[in-house]
C-alpha cells in the first residue's frame, strides 16, 4: 500500500512538473546540434535560424557541430538527450535517407524524435570544374555517357546531400561513374575548384558564390522552378533531364518525449525566425527561401519525414550503396 501511494504521488508530481518546466522554458541556453562540420551549407542555415530564434526565446541558441557518419552521430546524440528542449537537432534530408542508408541505425528517425518544423528547401546545382568541356547539360550528359571511365563525381561523403543527388544523376543517365567521397562539402568544393575532380551536385548555399565568381561551371538547378539568385541557370527539366529533381530540406527536432508545450515554443520561435527579414535576405543570397508557415510545424515535418523515407528507399536500394 505504501509503495502504491508513493508511486501515485510521484506520478502526480511528474504531471505537475511538466507544465511548470514548459512555462519556465527556456531558462538557460539551448544547444542546436548540427550533424555536419562548421562552414557547410547545413551549418550556414542553422546559424542564421539559431540567431533569430535566440531573440524570441530570450536565451541563446548555441550551434554545436557534431559531425561524422553521414550525420548519424549528431542525430543519435540528440535522440538520446534529455527530452527537456535544451538539446535540439537541425538536420537535412539525411534524417530520412539514413533510415535506408544505415542498416544498423542506433535510432529510428520516425519515432525517436519530436519534430519541431521544416526550415527551408535548398535547391541543388549540377556543377563542374571551370574547364570541363561540356557547354550545357545536354552536352554534359552526352560526354558522361561517352566517357564514364574518365569522369569523376565528387560528393561530401556517403549520405550527404551531394551523394544522394549524385545517385539520382547516375540513375537518370543509367551510367555509373567513379565517385570520390570527401569528409565534408568544403574539401569536395575545394578540389572541384582546383580541378582535381570533374563534376558534383551540391546545394546552392554552397555553390552560388563559386558559380557567380566563375570558379566553377554550372549546368542546371534540380528544382521545378529557377532560382532567382541564379536566374540564368535552367532547371534540369528545362535542360532535358527531368528525372533529377531534388531539394535539400532542413528540419528541427527535439528528443522523443519533449513536452508538447516546449515543442510549441520552439516551433513558434522558428516561425518568427522564418519571417525575419535578415534571415529571408540571407537565404535569398544563398539561393533558397524559408518554407511556408504551415510547413514550419511539428505535424508537417513528422509527416514529411515518413514520406521522404518512402521516396528514397527504392533509390538507395537500387543503387546498392550503404553506409554501414
Amino acid at each position: 500500500m505504501r509503495f502504491s501511494t508513493l508511486a501515485v504521488t510521484a506520478f502526480a508530481l511528474a504531471l505537475g512538473t511538466a507544465p511548470a518546466m514548459a512555462q519556465d522554458y527556456p531558462s538557460r541556453p539551448v544547444t542546436m546540434v548540427v550533424p555536419f562540420s562548421a562552414g557547410g551549407p547545413t551549418d550556414t542555415v542553422a546559424r542564421l535560424v539559431a540567431q533569430s530564434m535566440s531573440k524570441t526565446l530570450g536565451q541563446q541558441v548555441i550551434v554545436e557541430n557534431v559531425g561524422g557518419a553521414g550525420g548519424t552521430i549528431g542525430a543519435g546524440r540528440v535522440a538520446k538527450a534529455d527530452p527537456d528542449g535544451y538539446t535540439i537537432l537541425l538536420h537535412h534530408i539525411g534524417q530520412a535517407t539514413s533510415a535506408t542508408l544505415y542498416r544498423k541505425l542506433a535510432y529510428d528517425p520516425k519515432t525517436d524524435f519530436a519534430p519541431v518544423g521544416l526550415v527551408t528547401d535548398v535547391p541543388m546545382t549540377i556543377v563542374a570544374k571551370k574547364d570541363f568541356p561540356a557547354k550545357d547539360l545536354k552536352e554534359l550528359v552526352a560526354y558522361v555517357k561517352a566517357n564514364p571511365d574518365k569522369v569523376t563525381l565528387a560528393n561530401a561523403g556517403v549520405g550527404a546531400a551531394s551523394h544522394l543527388c549524385g545517385m539520382l544523376f547516375m540513375q537518370a543517365l543509367e551510367t555509373p561513374l567513379t565517385t570520390v567521397p570527401y569528409k565534408g562539402t568544403g574539401p569536395a568544393m575545394n578540389d572541384l575548384v582546383g580541378g582535381q575532380v570533374d563534376i558534383m551536385c551540391d546545394q546552392t548555399t554552397n555553390t552560388t558564390g563559386q558559380i557567380k565568381g566563375g570558379a566553377i561551371k554550372a549546368y542546371a538547378v534540380t528544382t521545378p522552378n529557377r532560382v532567382p539568385s541564379l536566374s540564368d541557370l535552367p532547371t534540369t527539366k528545362e535542360a532535358g533531364l527531368p528525372g533529377v529533381e531534388v531539394a535539400v530540406w532542413h528540419g528541427i527536432y527535439a528528443p522523443k518525449g519533449t513536452p508538447d508545450a516546449v515543442v510549441k515554443k520552439l516551433s513558434d520561435a522558428l516561425k518568427v525566425a522564418l519571417k525575419d527579414e535578415t534571415v529571408k535576405q540571407r537565404f535569398a543570397d544563398l539561393g533558397t527561401e524559408p518554407v511556408a508557415e504551415d510547413r514550419a510545424t511539428p505535424k508537417a515535418l513528422g509527416d514529411f519525414v515518413v514520406t521522404e523515407i518512402d521516396r528514397w528507399k527504392p533509390v538507395i536500394t537500387a543503387a546498392g550503396v550503404y553506409a554501414d
